[in-house]
């Protein structure tokens, strides 16, 4: 556990490393990759977290979502027993600060969306391995979240996360594409 919360700082130092135009730079080039990946190109209905930065910037793919007339789910995190539902996003101002300045749908404001409606997930993570592994933010509310969830699965990261190698555990499972500015990395067929 010690190894993934050093790897954590570790990378998280390196991803602040990124000026402004920069990340901006590369977030745009995530962004066309994806967009012509067939996962998006196919999906109605995108699960995604809203970034922070140095998170590549998923605000942008939200609007591209709305543009094309898909739908938007966004997790809402259940602290008391470490579990996330979606719930359908159609404006920012739909959005609340929670713990640790995190953005969440306010319930009162927006529906419920069951898994088995999201046709893909973007599965957000600090570090990924070519296989498909990631590591997360600590919570494991995705690892918990993906046991029970069927439809494609990506992650979206700077060429700079993708490392050789991660501590795997036995409940990790791997998403099976990374979609960087370079191109997509097709991990596991889904």
């Amino acid at each position: 556990m010690n190894e993934k919360k050093k790897l954590r700082t570790a990378m998280k130092g390196k991803l602040e490393e990124l000026n402004l135009p920069l990340y901006e730079d590369l977030s745009c080039q995530i962004a066309r990759n994806l967009y012509s990946d067939v996962s998006w190109v196919e999906a109605r209905t995108i699960g995604i977290t809203l970034s922070r930065a140095p998170e590549v910037d998923t605000f942008q793919l939200i609007r591209k979502a709305w543009e094309q007339g898909k739908r938007v789910a966004v997790p809402k995190c259940q602290p008391k027993n470490r579990e996330m539902i979606f719930r359908q996003l159609t404006r920012f101002a739909q959005l609340e600060t929670v713990y640790s300045n995190l953005y969440e749908p306010v319930e009162a404001e927006t529906e419920m969306v069951e898994p088995e409606k999201i046709d893909l997930l973007i599965v957000p993570g600090l570090a990924f391995t070519k296989t498909g592994y990631r590591l997360g933010f600590g919570g494991g509310y995705y690892d918990r979240f993906l046991k029970s969830y069927s439809g494609r699965t990506l992650s979206l990261a700077f060429e700079q996360q993708l490392v050789p190698e991660l501590p795997i555990e036995p409940h990790d499972l791997p998403v099976s594409k990374i979609v960087t500015e370079n191109g997509v990395f097709h991990c596991v067929d889904q």
